[in-house]
């Protein structure tokens, strides 16, 4: 490396420093990034992107992989108090609420996996929504958004918002026409999860999509539980994506994070939000979370070989009511599933017979899955809506969004399936020991 000296991302120009007079081009726009230096990965493919997109090779130690640039704040000189009087402060480092090259390491690498001109990382995935949400939407907006959405952003639209003067219609993701028929003249966004919890819905987003372009509205979505490897959200026509990156981004149960990727336009609009309410990932988690990027595309090859043969395991046991897995053929959007998901996950929703006490009982059976909330770590997670995600609903409330008695929620690791199989036979078996041992 010619410069040793990290400042910032050198491809980035201040608007008076933009040839061909920047401030009255109506066409005017930044770079990608920002980026610490121009060095695309090396191939194309997922698992290729997700090792080299954004790691930096030490400058001064020739050290394999990014250094935790473990700093509060930089030195500063001519080009940073610059970027800060030219409206570029993002583009350098200054101080690491505003900018670390830890935080931008992982950010390249999520931007290349996501085909995103631009990302930032948060120290949560709720100060990802709330960033971006506020970041997009004026005093007075109205947004349009699923009925069963994740608990934390159903509170930020129905709790948050009256007190910011702004308002929620909340529809159901299979009823287009509702969606279409909720727009009001002050709606300014669609939010929408790809793939929702606990019942795994799979959104059409190119019809959403269709439906945001054509009202002139935003539409940003949560693909938590759609990594960029098993699709790349942005392709479909949406805004923003947005990941807890807790979940399979990381994928090792070791920290909270968040992201939000799309157009640099709009991810320059969100950074002040970050700033504001003060969500800056720590740069010690920035590292764990590219270390954990590195595997995302192994990992979900892993997930979806275990979780697909598990979901037809329970499929085909008598005492299983119902399973829902999007690549297995009785999945209700197994059609929209295969026509946007490149990879499934690792997320399986299943019912058993004997309602909730028996899924209690099964789920201290098992010896593998360990009773958590959260997904998308190596390790096989279980729990149970009624007492977790959904404890605060009412009976009929669980019942009108579908999750009935003997709901079971699990997401499958990377273990071997024999060996998840083998488990969960022997769990069934112990709690319906007399039909069971009738069917053997």
């Amino acid at each position: 490396m010619t410069n040793p000296k990290i400042l910032g991302d050198d491809a980035s120009l201040p608007p008076a420093s933009t040839k061909g007079g920047w401030l009255n081009d109506l066409n005017r726009a930044r770079a990608a990034g920002p980026f610490l230096a121009a060095h695309p990965a090396p191939g194309t493919g997922p698992s290729t992107t997700a090792v080299h997109a954004g790691t930096h090779d030490d400058p001064r130690t020739g050290a394999v992989g990014t250094p935790i640039y473990q700093a509060s704040t930089f030195v500063l000189n001519e080009g940073q108090y610059r970027s800060v009087e030219d409206g570029f402060a993002r583009d350098r480092f200054i101080y690491s609420r505003y900018g670390n090259p830890s935080q931008w390491a992982v950010q390249e690498k999520l931007a290349a996996l996501e085909g995103a001109e631009s990302a930032i990382v948060f120290s949560s995935g709720m100060a990802a929504i709330t960033s971006t949400v506020l970041a997009l939407m004026d005093k007075g907006a109205h947004v349009v958004a699923s009925s069963d959405l994740y608990g934390g952003t159903f509170n930020l639209f129905n709790q948050e918002f009256p007190t910011l003067g702004m308002s929620c219609t909340m529809v159901d993701s299979y009823d287009f026409d509702a969606i279409e028929a909720a727009i009001q003249p002050n709606t300014q966004m669609l939010y929408f999860e790809a793939i929702t919890n606990p019942l795994l819905k799979v959104i059409d987003i190119p019809r959403l999509a269709e439906i945001a372009k054509r009202r002139n509205v935003r539409l940003v979505v949560d693909a938590t539980f759609a990594p960029p490897v098993a699709m790349r959200t942005l392709d479909h026509g949406v805004d923003v994506v947005i990941h807890s990156a807790s979940k399979y981004l990381n994928g090792h149960s070791d920290l909270i994070a968040g992201v939000a990727a799309g157009p640099r336009k709009l991810i320059d609009m969100i950074w002040p939000r970050l700033l504001n309410y003060g969500g800056s990932l720590d740069p010690h988690a920035c590292f764990l979370l590219e270390r954990g990027l590195k595997t995302l595309a192994v990992r979900m090859r892993a997930h979806e070989e275990s979780a697909l043969a598990l979901a037809e395991f329970l499929e085909s046991h008598p005492r299983v009511q119902k399973v829902f897995y999007p690549f297995l053929p009785s999945h209700p959007d197994y059609d929209t599933a295969s026509r946007l998901l490149k990879n499934g996950t690792g997320n399986v929703t299943f019912f058993i017979e004997g309602g909730d006490a028996a899924a209690m009982r099964l789920v201290d059976a098992l010896n593998i899955p360990k009773q958590a909330t959260s997904l998308g770590g190596v390790e096989s997670l279980i729990s149970l809506p009624f007492n977790t995600s959904q404890a605060t609903f009412t009976a009929k409330q669980r019942a009108d969004v579908g999750i009935d008695p003997g709901c079971v929620r699990l997401s499958v690791g990377i273990e071997d399936a024999a060996d998840l199989i083998a488990d969960f036979d022997q769990a069934l078996t112990a709690i319906y020991p007399a039909k069971e041992a009738a069917h053997a």
